[in-house]
């Protein structure tokens, strides 16, 4: 069982949110399989309703599972960890001092672990106060190396960049890029992607020289009657990928 997602020339892949195991088998299939699908532990009871439900994706989409916490809520960072021990996911999202706890309990180093960061405001820096005790206190800002320095003590894979509110940070994004492909560190831009600033955010990501870039858009390409991810979103977004990636 693959337990790395299946980058795009070795690059990029997207991660959106499956509403079900056919959206999830739909929006994979539209990637052409360079995509994660997120199952959120928020929307299930207990860890074993969770753990039943994905190990059902897991099977119909090759494992392409992102274990998320649903919008970076920190009172899920123990429940994920618990559940992605057992389902031994691709991917898994948590909050900064979530990650060592995910990477132990995986007990192995394949499976993407991001850490949640936020902006600050201040190119940079970057709020690492993201944990569920954490996130109430004062912002903990630091440079943004050190943070990626910490999440690879911890056994983190990438910068989770959230929320980015598309563009509205673009200077530190920027700058977070550039700190990722120095320390040879992934990062996985969040929050108001869509359509129309997807490449571009991309291009920053990519032009900065990051090796892995997992973008999640979400929201912008959920159909709000169904619920469902639109597969045809997702195919957009794979030939911007490939333009972009070239």
């Amino acid at each position: 069982m693959q337990k790395t997602p299946n980058y795009y020339k070795n690059r990029v892949a997207l991660n959106v949110l499956a509403g079900s195991v056919q959206n999830a088998v739909d929006c994979y299939q539209a990637a052409e399989k360079h995509i994660v699908l997120g199952v959120l532990t928020k929307n299930y009871a207990d860890d074993q309703s969770a753990i039943e439900d994905m190990l059902k994706y897991q099977s119909q989409i090759d494992n392409a599972v992102s274990v998320g916490l649903g919008a970076g809520d920190p009172k899920q960072s123990e429940m994920v960890s618990r559940v992605s021990k057992v389902i031994q996911p691709q991917h898994v999202n948590q909050v900064f001092t979530g990650v060592g706890t995910s990477r132990a309990l995986l007990g192995q180093t394949d499976t993407v672990v991001n850490g949640l960061v936020s902006p600050t405001g201040k190119v940079g820096l970057v709020n690492i106060a993201t944990g569920p005790l954490s996130s109430n206190e004062q912002a903990a800002e630091v440079p943004i190396a050190t943070a990626i320095a910490l999440l690879k003590d911890m056994g983190g894979t990438s910068i989770k960049f959230f929320p980015m509110k598309g563009l509205a940070h673009k200077a530190e994004f920027k700058e977070v890029a550039q700190a990722c492909a120095a320390n040879n560190f992934s990062l996985e831009p969040t929050g108001g992607i869509d359509l129309d600033n997807f490449e571009e955010i991309l291009e920053i990501a990519l032009d900065a020289g990051v090796k892995h870039v997992i973008p999640h858009i979400y929201s912008s390409i959920i159909d709000k009657e169904t619920g469902l991810t639109r597969p045809e979103d997702v195919e957009a977004l794979l030939e911007m990928v490939k333009r972009v990636v070239g």
